[in-house]
């Protein structure tokens, strides 16, 4: 561009108007190319965590076709881009929730009160992996793993004491659990009835999402498709029944977890969501009624401008297929609300205080994102369940970004920024290349069923192991900046007494249970899994007749049978 007086002079004035692509092409090879080469640009090839070439400089040019009326909006206003409440976190801050459950549910009651006292506004309730697997607590293959990952829940009897002197009528509950979450969810129900707190006024999550199980987490009890019908039963009976209740939180985090990139993430979470409508509505269920009550669960990773691109294009997305698939009367069903959490897998076992640097940079990438709700990871996380003091400042850390950061103050502060923006469309283009492979082999429980998400993750996983031990993905503490010894830190140690505890509790509660109506909760389960008829009433029914969870669950295998890996890991 050439002007009437030298560049940098005051007055000068173009003679012509350059397209913004001419003005970057001047720039890189007349400015940044000199520069370069004087002081070269670091050995490395810049890319984002899940390996998207990264330019040096991003314009407008970058979003060719970006029209900010249509892609943007307003805060809660299609597409929703910019958040799903017009006021965002000036109304209300997100939910502080902490994952908690370890050993008993007196040891985890006991922690919920502490984390109550100190500013969490939600519970997330961790189950231990017998629970998880649909096992009792006396099972042989329980054996070592009671109370271990979280907390043992085997009877009704067990949530009680779990969330005892706790408001369930007041505070939220997500409960991480899926392939028993009816049965689980029914043991909660049960117990807040017994309180004589009214359905209606209970508010809170199952996970409940079978499809995440196969393709990353394999914490399984039955084939994808009956899974998938008791899926869709729990969406019947929340929308008449619970209608504060989210009745299934779809998880990305999981997905990320076992080795995918953002944009996998992304993309089969939300196809993953698109499957289980698409199943409610085939079976006769209203999109407007029960749509609303699904959620989301995405991980948060390091690579902090993609994630918060990740959040923004999932509402987006979500606001659009929705609403081009079935134009819900009922507007709910086009918001994408999210709980995120911190990523565990990004946590490191070497120089674990770098861990609280990295919690609060995801952290911050989730609200910046505009996530409703936020889950932070401890520092300890690597060596074992969270100490008290640890879950504490991984709760300080969202205190601190809420009032002290001032990120909370405006709604989607970063909206414009040519990279964000341009990360934001790309994530959305991936999306829409993953859908039309997932469309062509028949939806989401073929492709589960073919293998084809769990490849790409494996794929994904092994290239990033394979940058890092290049020394391309430099991680602090791991192929960088290491040190020959490491500080001792406090974790927390279960009692080795819990599993005989819990066991006692176990055979206590089947002895003194009225048996006739054990027999009879459990047949009725059977009857109407054969018949395909509602499950959640049933499931109640066995929950008030003291029914266990590994109980009820060989009645599923017996009528659906197992789901058997066919080895795709």
């Amino acid at each position: 561009m050439t002007t009437l007086k030298g560049a940098g002079s005051k007055g000068a004035l173009p003679l012509s108007h350059p397209t913004e692509v001419d003005a970057k092409r001047r720039w890189l090879e007349e400015v940044y190319g000199p520069a370069i080469t004087r002081r070269p640009e670091r050995k490395r090839r810049f890319s984002t965590l899940s390996d998207e070439l990264v330019e040096p400089l991003y314009t407008a040019d970058d979003l060719a076709g970006f029209d900010p009326a249509r892609d943007l909006g307003f805060p809660g206003e299609f597409p929703y881009t910019r958040g799903v409440q017009a006021s965002m976190y000036r109304g209300r801050l997100w939910t502080m929730r902490q994952f908690a459950g370890f050993g008993s549910a007196e040891d985890s009651n006991e922690r919920f009160h502490y984390l109550l006292s100190q500013g969490v506004s939600g519970l997330s309730v961790a189950f231990d992996m017998p629970t998880l697997m649909g096992r009792d607590s006396d099972d042989p293959l329980s054996r070592g793993e009671v109370g271990r990952e979280g907390v043992a829940v085997d009877t009704l009897r067990d949530m009680e004491i779990l969330f005892d002197r706790i408001p369930l009528d007041e505070v939220t509950t997500s409960m991480t659990i899926n392939g028993p979450a009816s049965i689980v969810w029914a043991m909660y129900l049960a117990a807040a009835e017994r309180r004589g707190i009214p359905f209606a006024r209970l508010g809170g999550t199952i996970q409940n999402d079978c499809l995440k199980e196969y393709i990353a987490q394999r914490e399984w009890i039955v084939p994808v498709k009956p899974a998938m019908s008791l899926v869709v039963d729990t969406f019947r009976f929340g929308s008449r029944e619970v209608p504060r209740w989210n009745t299934i939180s779809v998880s990305g985090y999981h997905i990320r977890e076992a080795g995918a990139t953002a944009l996998q993430e992304l993309a089969f979470t939300l196809i993953d969501g698109l499957e289980y409508v698409k199943w409610g509505v085939e079976a006769g269920l209203d999109p407007s009624d029960f749509v609303p009550h699904l959620s989301f669960f995405f991980d948060v990773h390091n690579d902090f401008f993609e994630e918060i691109a990740k959040f923004r294009a999932a509402r987006r997305i979500w606001a659009r297929e929705i609403e081009r698939r079935y134009h819900p009367t009922n507007e709910r069903a086009l918001l994408l609300r999210t709980h995120a959490q911190t990523a565990g897998v990004s946590l490191t076992a070497q120089q674990p205080y770098n861990n609280v640097v990295r919690v609060t940079l995801q952290a911050l990438a989730a609200i910046l994102g505009g996530t409703n709700s936020l889950h932070t990871n401890s520092l300890d996380e690597t060596y074992a369940l969270p100490t008290k003091e640890a879950v504490t400042l991984a709760l300080r850390t969202q205190q601190v970004i809420a009032h002290e950061s001032g990120v909370a103050d405006t709604i989607d502060a970063l909206a414009g920024s040519y990279y964000l923006e341009a990360l934001t469309d790309r994530m959305e283009q991936g999306f829409a290349r993953y859908l039309r492979e997932v469309e062509s082999m028949g939806g989401m429980v073929e492709a589960v069923e073919r293998g084809y998400p769990q490849r790409e993750i494996i794929e994904a996983s092994f290239h990033f192991q394979q940058q890092v031990e290049e020394g391309e993905k430099k991680i602090v503490g791991i192929n960088a900046y290491m040190t020959e010894e490491e500080p001792p830190i406090p974790t927390l140690a279960i009692d080795p007494q819990v599993e005989r505890k819990q066991i006692t509790r176990l055979q206590e509660t089947r002895a003194a249970r009225d048996h006739g109506r054990w027999e009879k909760s459990l047949e009725r389960l059977r009857e109407a899994a054969k018949r395909n008829d509602e499950l959640m009433p049933a499931f109640l029914e066995c929950a008030r007749a003291m029914a266990s969870v590994g109980e009820q669950v060989r009645v599923l295998k017996e009528v659906y049978g197992e789901y058997h890996d066919p080895g795709y890991f």
